[in-house]
């Protein structure tokens, strides 16, 4: 009997996953928020000697709240934080838009807005016809359709769904040819007159013709054979339609074309802008209801951890624009700031949110009440999905942090972005071409 009551006073050691952490974690942060609040606003209206022309009814605004009661121990005179800076008591809560104050803000949020406007260019239906009438459409139908059957019958016999539809296996046989087909990457263009390798010698400016075909800036290369020695420019072309005549580039060219592509074949396209000199696409996958990053550079389909656990870099802004508005994606890319987060003070959290809802506000202002509709709903749900990697990188490091019996096995752990993690690791363990960011592969 007593050997019953000793085994009924210890419990079987309880085992966590990723959700039951996160749940757990996002409760115990709201009580922590909640009972802090509650102590400065209980500290606030049982002050000992109130001033007769307060009002201690009427908190002040969020943005000049007072800072939380020091802790114990600690010296009563401390600097106030600056008006720009989130009190620690608010740490965590949604921000605010606002409007930039100060010459770098206006300045970040001005580039946005000029940014927002690349993907508006690939609605020319003029341009889009010359792309389809380069497109072969009955290669890429026909391997669309293969695939699409060899997903539904392996879906089918384990009575589940297809991973990707047919659409998504139209943009995925779009993404083979282009890359190994149609558009050639550059470093350093072969010289003109006698094809041999080329010395770069700097930038030069962009002649009258070079800049009516949208070149935004030339390099000036020289030829390596002395006999030779003749000037090649590389004019790096912003206009789509020179990039079908000269089918040659670098990421820019590349994300650029590749993007009007997908939309010349019915796709949603979002064009994504990244701080640390590198663009890739983004396509709307109706059969999963959510965007999915691909890029043309790499041959890369649904890896957005490829730049940060794949190449190891380092990222602070990552924005997507479309002809509907623009989306701050970060979160989609960097799923550990501690470890592959950069700063991001080109401008405060509220005011990169009221440039995103002002791109927004301007790009769905003429659109029909469903259209809007439709669009907000899209995006609480990718807001949804974006904070979902958030959490479950958050329940990953806490699980890091437990006791092995308490964790369990590691393939026990699985969250939402798992099959991403793997695709990462293998990325990690090979290479990855010479395409990379707008420079050497061993400047990279």
């Amino acid at each position: 009997m007593a050997d019953g009551r000793h085994r009924a006073a210890q419990p079987a050691p309880k085992e966590y996953d990723a959700t039951t952490l996160t749940h757990e974690f996002e409760q115990l942060m709201r009580t922590k928020r909640f009972n802090r609040l509650q102590q400065q606003s209980r500290s606030r209206t049982q002050s000992p000697s109130p001033s007769p022309m307060s009002s201690s009814s009427v908190p002040p605004p969020p943005s000049r709240a007072p800072p939380p009661p020091p802790a114990f121990g600690a010296p009563a005179s401390l600097p106030s934080p600056k008006p720009s800076t989130t009190s620690s008591a608010l740490r965590g809560l949604p921000v605010m838009p606002a409007p930039p104050q100060d010459a770098a803000s206006l300045k970040f949020s001005n580039f946005l807005k000029g940014l927002s406007v690349t993907p508006t260019k690939y609605e020319n239906p003029g341009l889009l016809d010359e792309a389809l009438c380069v497109i072969p459409l009955d290669r890429l139908y026909s391997e669309a359709e293969e695939e699409s059957q060899i997903m539904q019958a392996q879906a089918a016999s384990v009575s589940g769904k297809a991973e990707w539809g047919y659409q998504d296996c139209v943009i995925r046989a779009l993404l083979r040819w282009f890359k190994g087909s149609f558009f050639q990457f550059v470093n350093n263009p072969p010289c003109s007159k006698c094809h041999m390798p080329t010395i770069a010698q700097g930038m030069t400016p962009p002649s009258p013709d070079e800049t009516a075909r949208g070149a935004s800036r030339v390099e000036l290369y020289r030829c390596s054979d002395t006999s030779c020695a003749a000037d090649e420019r590389f004019p790096r072309y912003s206009d789509v339609w020179q990039l079908l005549q000269s089918r040659r580039g670098r990421v820019g060219e590349w994300a650029n074309c590749f993007s009007m592509f997908c939309r010349a074949v019915g796709a949603r396209v979002r064009w994504v802008w990244n701080s640390e000199d590198y663009v890739w696409t983004e396509v709307y996958s109706e059969h999963q209801r959510r965007w999915v990053h691909v890029d043309a550079c790499e041959g890369a389909w649904d890896q957005p951890r490829l730049y940060t656990e794949g190449w190891q870099r380092k990222i602070s802004y990552c924005v997507a624009f479309s002809i509907d508005g623009a989306t701050d994606v970060t979160r989609r890319y960097v799923r550990s700031f501690s470890r592959h987060g950069s700063p991001r003070t080109r401008a405060p959290e509220e005011v990169v949110l009221w440039t995103i809802h002002e791109i927004r506000r301007k790009r769905r202002e003429n659109m029909s009440k469903t259209d809007q509709r439709r669009l907000i709903k899209e995006d609480e749900r990718e807001e949804k999905e974006l904070r979902c990697y958030m959490a479950s990188a958050l329940a990953s490091e806490i699980n890091k942090m437990l006791p092995r019996a308490l964790t369990g096995r590691p393939e026990d752990q699985k969250h939402p972005g798992a099959r991403q993690e793997a695709s990462a690791e293998v990325l990690a363990t090979r290479g990855h071409g010479h395409s990379g960011p707008d420079r050497a592969p061993e400047g990279r």
